[in-house]
């Protein structure tokens, strides 16, 4: 009996997840929706909270920085569409402290209202051979570029689910499908991400919350640099059998994905 009822919750819960997309379907539409971008003050969080901006969008920027915090809104304030358009900074380290990142979702919601999409882009990368990493790194990355996506989730997951829409993104890598040499400390913490997204996809689905994984190849920007100064060179091989992509073409593909994904 014990068997049997465990196979028609199981049925159960996936018949429930495929006709989910029928239950109260509300399409996200870029126009006057709240959107909240970590590690947005500077690549590919900065150009996504731009491309965000520009579909007549309310942002709010978080990263840890706050001299970078208020250049990249200058610079995203630029793409205006209207003058009720809002760019909001909040300078906090998501990887750190749940409770502290719990309270500015909280501050952010306040101000412009619920989230509509959250875009997961903070994150650190280091290269090298997996001895000569100092051990506290491989610590330090999991933090900044898992737990770093984790907290902001949580925080804004209950608010999508009773409102039956929203939208997460997380930003991992090409390097968070395949392993490569030199990304020891970094590809386990970005593969960390597809699961993380996978599982909680399953959970959301049925309130008509989405989530997307970007997997973005090298891109130029500051994160890129810094990591090159320490990438041995059968990495640095590795790197140049493809050329670097443009940040803000990256984010276009991004946010394009997320809002075709949410209405379809």
């Amino acid at each position: 009996m014990l068997l049997l009822a465990a196979a028609f919750l199981v049925a159960f819960v996936l018949l429930l997840y495929m006709v989910s997309p029928l239950i109260s379907p509300k399409p996200l539409k870029l126009a006057g929706a709240h959107v909240v971008v970590t590690g947005g003050s500077s690549g590919i969080g900065k150009c996504i909270a731009i491309e965000c901006f520009k579909q007549a969008a309310f942002i709010t920027l978080v990263a840890r920085d706050e001299s970078k915090l208020v250049q990249a809104k200058k610079e995203i304030e630029k793409y205006a569409i209207n003058d009720k358009q809002v760019v909001l900074c909040i300078s906090v380290d998501v990887s750190k402290d749940y409770r502290q990142v719990e309270n500015v979702i909280k501050q952010a919601q306040e101000k412009l209202g619920p989230v509509d999409m959250l875009v997961n882009c903070a994150g650190t990368s280091i290269a090298g051979n997996f001895e000569e990493i100092e051990i506290d790194r491989f610590q330090r990355l999991m933090e900044v570029n898992y737990l770093g996506s984790v907290y902001p989730s949580r925080a804004v997951i209950s608010t999508m689910k009773e409102r039956r829409m929203g939208r997460i993104v997380f930003v991992s890598s090409q390097a968070g499908q395949l392993g490569l040499f030199g990304y020891t400390a970094y590809s386990p913490t970005k593969f960390a991400l597809r699961g993380l997204a996978e599982a909680l996809q399953m959970e959301v689905k049925p309130y008509n919350v989405y989530v997307t994984v970007a997997y973005p190849p090298d891109t130029d920007t500051p994160g890129f640099a810094e990591e090159n100064k320490s990438k041995p060179l059968e990495t640095k091989l590795i790197s140049e059998t493809s050329s670097l992509c443009q940040a803000d073409q990256v984010a276009k593909v991004i946010v394009k994905d997320a809002v075709v994904s949410m209405l379809g």
